[in-house]
This record gives C-alpha cells, sequence and structure tokens, in this order.
C-alpha cells in the first residue's frame, strides 16, 4: 500500500507533502540501507529516490521552532512526533497517511482535526468515495 500511494505522487494523481524531519529520516534509513548493499546497488538506490522526489514534485514542510514544539507538547505522547504533527498542521492536508497509529491515534486526530489514515484505511475510504466498494 505504501508504495502505491508513492506511485500516485509520481504519477502526481495526489500531491505528497512530507515533513523535514520525516524527509531527514527516510535519507537516514536509506544511507544505513545503502551500506548493506553493493556501490552499483547503493548508487542506484539512492539515485531512484532523489530522482524520485524530482519527478513527483514533493512538496517539503519546514520544521517548526524549537519554541513551537515547546508549546505544542502536548498534543502527542511521543516527543519525536511533535514536529511531524505540527508540520502537518502547517500543510493541512486532505489525508495525513501513517503506519504509526500507535502515536498518531485517534485522540491526536480528533485534537488537531487531522484525517488521520493508515494506507489500508486511505485506499478503503478512496474506493469507497468513488463508489468502487
Amino acid at each position: 500500500m505504501d508504495k502505491a500511494i508513492l506511485s500516485l505522487g509520481a504519477a502526481r494523481i495526489v500531491r505528497l507533502v512530507i515533513a523535514e524531519v520525516v524527509r531527514r529520516e527516510v535519507e537516514r534509513n536509506l544511507l544505513i540501507h545503502a551500506e548493506t548493499l553493493s556501490v552499483e546497488a547503493s548508487e542506484r538506490l539512492l539515485s531512484d529516490y532523489d530522482l524520485f522526489l524530482r519527478l513527483a514534485h514533493v512538496e517539503i514542510v519546514p520544521p517548526p521552532s524549537p519554541a513551537e514544539v515547546r508549546k505544542h507538547r502536548s498534543l502527542i505522547h511521543h516527543l519525536a512526533d511533535v514536529p511531524v504533527l505540527l508540520s502537518a498542521l502547517d500543510a493541512q492536508p486532505d489525508w495525513f497517511i501513517t503506519n504509526n497509529t500507535e502515536h498518531f491515534d485517534s485522540r491526536v486526530a480528533e485534537q488537531t482535526g487531522l484525517r488521520i489514515v493508515t494506507p489500508h484505511e486511505f485506499f478503503t475510504e478512496l474506493a469507497r468515495a468513488l463508489s468502487l466498494l
């Protein structure tokens, strides 16, 4: 499901918005994974990622200030997720899609007004909206 959402973004069917802090985490994980690959495969992985970001015109939301993080600390239990949540609030996306439902739960959705869903829930609701189910 995650790959399908990225494919929709790459095809520009949906607009992908990513918090800068998430982009950094993805890149850190890609570099860790790249170290386990051959030089050629590693270069291809990193090159494909850069190409994806360019082709999909991914919108990167800048991180909130440390003062904003402190001010809104009560919005979510996990401190590391506060900048992600504040970036989402800044971007006001139609959908906040995450697999991290332990931290980004219904309480957070209710408090913030964000429509927080898993990739599976996104496609289920999209299909329902299109009367495909």
